[in-house]
């Protein structure tokens, strides 16, 4: 998923729109702000950079805490049965108690287990950098940006702040990657702040499916939180059509679905 037009140079009604970038997690973080009049640049940028440093750090604590590829973390140690989960720490504790209620919630279609056995709590982790990132933003009194990690984009405002307008993040096609599906609009009018997408066509097969499930080679799903959004964008991928089925009965989301053909399967909220 990427924005419609280029972050680093981008205009809505008079306001440019700036971002900073960086690299955490394997992926690339970028936050984009509306700054105004060119007498109020300097300080937009300033805002920008700070905002930047916060959501920085935020990713690259949790980064140093979950990742499995740093051999010193604490996800490193249980894996290689160094801790056990009751001698772990309250956040991962609690992030696992997060993740095993979502694997309740969507019968198993979202695990917080490998197929070794291994946990692996790492489809839950940047949904909870972007979502501590956001409420980190609005402390700070930021009331108007974009977050977008690694295609998980959440949104607060507007890209013209007092517009009403809303963001407009697209949808990238798994067949071509220089090329857009379609867009979604998050913030503004919008009811949904967040949209994940997950699937094989950006890193390779790296989702455990249920059984022989393969209806979906990407999935992306609109909501109001982003930990929503996400889990459920890999859960359907997980579990194809039945997990689909269900999270649209039981969860106020927007889907959109490619198949392994091409076709496409959108709720409401994607064919407006």
């Amino acid at each position: 998923m990427q924005p419609t037009s280029n972050p680093l140079d981008a205009v809505a009604g008079g306001v440019v729109l700036k971002a900073r970038t960086f690299e955490c997690m394997g992926t690339v973080i970028g936050l984009t702000l509306p700054i105004g009049s060119p007498a109020e640049g300097q300080s937009g940028f300033e805002e920008l950079a700070a905002a930047t440093a916060v959501v920085e750090r935020l990713f690259r604590d949790l980064d140093e805490r979950f990742s499995l590829y740093r051999v010193d973390s604490e996800a490193a140690r249980l894996a290689r049965g160094e801790l056990t989960l009751r001698g772990a720490s309250t956040e991962m504790r609690e992030r696992y108690a997060e993740a095993h209620e979502w694997r309740l919630r969507t019968h198993g279609a979202f695990t917080p287990e490998r197929p070794d056995g291994v946990l692996d709590l790492s489809g839950l982790i940047k949904a909870q950098a972007i979502r501590e990132a956001g409420l980190s933003l609005l402390a700070l009194g930021s009331t108007d940006w974009c977050l977008n990690a690694g295609g998980d984009v959440l949104v607060s405002g507007s890209p013209r702040p007092g517009s009403g307008e809303s963001w407009k993040a697209g949808i990238v096609d798994p067949a071509d990657r220089r090329s857009l599906l379609t867009g979604y609009a998050l913030g503004g009018s919008s009811r949904h702040s967040a949209v994940a997408t997950s699937g094989s066509a950006e890193r390779g097969e790296h989702i455990w499916r249920v059984g022989s499930s393969a209806d979906f080679v990407q999935v992306t799903v609109g909501a109001a939180d982003i930990t929503t959004a996400d889990v459920l964008a890999t859960a359907i991928v997980a579990g194809g059509m039945p997990m689909l089925d269900r999270a649209t009965d039981g969860w106020d989301v927007a889907v959109l679905a490619v198949a392994p053909d091409g076709e496409l399967l959108g709720t409401p909220g994607f064919r407006r």
